[in-house]
């Protein structure tokens, strides 16, 4: 496929993992459509949501060639203790990589014992790079003990994807934890990975979900209390999901119109709607994100 219009961020439960995830007594878990997880209250899934035939009629709708697939982080399978999380990720690399057009798939790792070899693997098999949740790269330990992958990652010539990750249980409305745990999560990891990430990885191209929660519209405070200069560093990108073309203009005047994708968290969010720059965000940065390896598979 010459010049693909690409949506980097969507979730579709194939029906390996929708088995693994029935197949749990504890969070996280599906029971029949009902969600359970550790921080949020429970969630009613739309099957039709996770429906392959149907999410490909929306992606054509959506004027999307290549829709991308990550693991839902905030099901906080990544930190699960190892022998847990093999399972559940195994059976979502085995449903996302063997999704037809037009999906293509993030790959996932477990964070008890970084395991870079497992990650080569789903690589090799079609991944277009690894997503990784936000808490879990917020500060420099986590910098340390993701580093595994992460070189892994950088020696390949695939991009990193910061996702929201799992939010503490915490009192409050059903939305709470997506307006304000999520959107906490990715100041943080946005400016972790400037302090503690760009210098140590300095060929590792990384996005980041939902503008990275505006946290580049901070940068006149960011200059004042004396952070670190020259955001972004080479290879940053962020992109849309749940923003409008109001905010993604602002983020663009301080990044550059060149550092955002599109990105539409479907089934959650539809992508920003097709406007002025829309071959940039959905062609041209897009492939700078993925790289020169980039069509990892025929989707």
């Amino acid at each position: 496929m010459s010049e693909p219009r690409i949506d980097v961020h969507q979730h579709v439960w194939p029906e390996p993992f929708l088995a693994a995830l029935r197949a749990r007594r504890s969070a996280p878990r599906l029971d029949d459509w009902t969600l359970h997880t550790t921080g949020e209250p429970p969630y009613r899934v739309e099957p039709g949501d996770h429906s392959i035939s149907a999410r490909a009629e929306l992606a054509a709708a959506d004027g999307i060639d290549l829709a991308l697939v990550s693991l839902s982080s905030p099901l906080g399978i990544e930190s699960l203790p190892a022998d847990e999380a093999r399972p559940l990720l195994d059976a979502y690399h085995e449903g996302v990589l063997a999704l037809p057009r037009p999906f293509g798939a993030w790959a996932a790792a477990g964070l008890d014992v970084p395991d870079p070899a497992a990650l080569r693997d789903v690589l090799a098999a079609g991944c277009v790079g690894l997503q990784l949740p936000a808490n879990a790269l917020a500060d420099g330990a986590g910098y340390e003990h993701c580093a595994p992958l992460l070189a892994e990652l950088e020696r390949s010539g695939k991009p990193l994807f910061v996702h929201p990750g799992p939010v503490p249980s915490a009192s409050g409305p059903a939305w709470w934890a997506a307006v304000v745990g999520y959107v906490g999560q990715m100041h943080a990891a946005w400016f972790a990975w400037h302090e503690y990430g760009a210098r140590r990885y300095p060929r590792l191209r990384v996005v980041f979900a939902m503008l990275a929660g505006l946290a580049p519209l901070h940068g006149d405070r960011l200059a004042a209390r004396g952070g670190p200069e020259g955001l972004p560093a080479a290879g940053v990108f962020v992109e849309t999901s749940s923003y409008g073309h109001g905010i993604v203009d602002a983020v663009a005047a301080q990044l550059g119109a060149d550092r955002i994708v599109l990105g539409s968290d479907r089934p959650y969010a539809a992508p920003l709607s097709a406007r002025a720059r829309n071959r940039q965000l959905r062609v041209e940065n897009p492939a700078l994100l993925l790289g020169p390896s980039f069509p990892a598979r025929n989707p």
